[in-house]
This record gives C-alpha cells, sequence and structure tokens, in this order.
C-alpha cells in the first residue's frame, strides 16, 4: 500500500472518529454532559491536529474507539435519570401559570 492511500485511510478514520463522537455526545439526556462531551472531543482534535507521526496518530484513534465505547456506555446510563429541559436548552417547561394553557416559569422570591 503506497504511503498516500495510508494517509488517506487515516484522515478517513480520524474524521469519522469524530463525526461519531460528536454524534454520540449528542445522547446525554442532560445539557451540561451534551455540552461538556462536545466541547472535549473538539478540544482535543484540534490539540492533535499537527500529528504527523503514523504510530502517533494511530495510537490517538485507538484512544478515541476507547474514548467512544466510554461514551456510548454513559450516554445508555444517562437516559435513566432524565432531568427537566434547562432554560438554555429552549422547549417548555416549568409550572403552569395563566388561562392559556401557556407555560410560564414561577419564581420564588423569598420568605412569604
Amino acid at each position: 500500500m503506497s504511503m498516500a492511500a495510508m494517509k488517506g485511510d487515516t484522515a478517513f478514520q480520524a474524521r469519522s472518529l469524530f463525526r461519531s463522537l460528536v454524534r454520540q455526545s449528542r445522547q446525554f439526556a442532560a445539557y451540561n454532559f451534551r455540552e461538556y462531551a462536545k466541547r472535549r472531543t473538539r478540544d482535543a482534535f484540534r490539540e492533535h491536529r499537527g500529528e504527523v507521526e503514523e504510530r502517533r496518530i494511530q495510537e490517538l484513534i485507538q484512544k478515541g474507539l476507547k474514548e467512544l465505547q466510554m461514551m456510548k456506555r454513559q450516554t445508555v446510563v444517562s437516559q435513566f435519570y432524565q432531568l427537566d429541559r434547562l432554560v438554555v436548552e429552549g422547549g417548555k417547561t416549568g409550572k403552569q401559570s395563566g388561562s392559556e394553557g401557556g407555560i410560564a416559569r414561577v419564581k420564588d422570591t423569598g420568605w412569604d
């Protein structure tokens, strides 16, 4: 196999791994875990963007595959503990108030 073909295959593996990690990070039930996983994936790939040594690149890909397997297990567990959506996520949550059936946030303002 030529060196160019091996390099192209490695690049394909890295892109595929990146897409899989980002796709899997979207499966977390909790917003903070989702955002952390996406940010950590992006940061790790950016950190190692300039790697040229083939052996080191393969080690990083193997490490990424282990991370992907771990993330798959964590997303399954996280879906057992789903919480209400946060305000930053959008969607309608909160206490019912008003006559039109819309949901509005009701904030406790202190001791009454």
